[in-house]
């Protein structure tokens, strides 16, 4: 494998850094993996999504932005919101520029669909697969974004993570093309509090969803 780390100059001309994971055999396709605001790829989820994608013969490329740093601390919600699209635009601008790639995959968790809804227009993107992980749906723009997106779709979210809203996730699973998953007791992190061998089986669970998404 291949492993390149770099940075995109981003938001205020501040550091944007990223990952790319190549096969050493010619790729079927990418994923592009978008974090949480303190969720970071390394975190458990997107640890194992990195394996599974890289086993199916995907590249991987993770965008590490790093808003929890000091050098964003005064920006208002509006400036991180803004601050996040454009430096996932510019990361996928560089990475993709070539066209190499005619599978994509978008990987968001949490404080990242808000970057992926505002990716989903992209020329390329049309056909990609969207995997939306504990998505901001009190947020009227990704909300509406998941509702009227034509990408084939999966989410994933807990009944007890704070961003569960039951009725927008109603609508939701109404939506042809998406396919929704509510799991009982799992918070923001999709974990049970504190109880890491149900927390470990949980993680089991996702990934075989999302195994199966992927290949399908």
């Amino acid at each position: 494998m291949n492993i390149t780390s770099d940075f995109v100059k981003g938001y205020r001309d501040m550091d944007v850094p990223y990952t790319l994971l190549q096969n050493e055999e010619k790729a079927v396709g990418i994923a592009v993996l978008l974090p949480g605001l303190g969720y970071t790829t390394q975190a458990p989820l997107l640890h194992y999504t990195t394996g599974i994608y890289l086993n199916g013969h995907f590249d991987v490329l993770q965008i590490n932005y790093q808003y929890t740093r000091q050098e964003y601390e005064d920006l208002t919600v509006e400036e991180m919101d803004e601050a996040l699209k454009n430096d996932v635009r510019l990361v996928l601008h560089r990475i993709l520029e070539d066209g190499r790639y005619s599978h994509i995959h978008l990987v968001a968790k949490s404080f990242g669909t808000i970057a992926l809804c505002n990716e989903l227009e992209r020329d390329g993107f049309q056909g990609a697969k969207v995997i939306w992980l504990t998505p901001l749906v009190k947020e009227d723009e990704v909300f509406q974004s998941m509702l009227n997106s034509k990408q084939e779709g999966l989410c994933i979210i807990g009944d007890r993570d704070r961003h569960f809203d039951r009725d927008r996730f109603k609508d939701l699973e109404r939506k042809p093309g998406l396919e929704v998953h509510v799991l009982k007791g799992l918070n923001h992190s999709l974990e049970h509090d504190f109880h890491v061998l149900d927390s470990i089986s949980a993680h089991k669970e996702i990934m075989t969803i999302m195994k199966a998404f992927i290949e399908a």
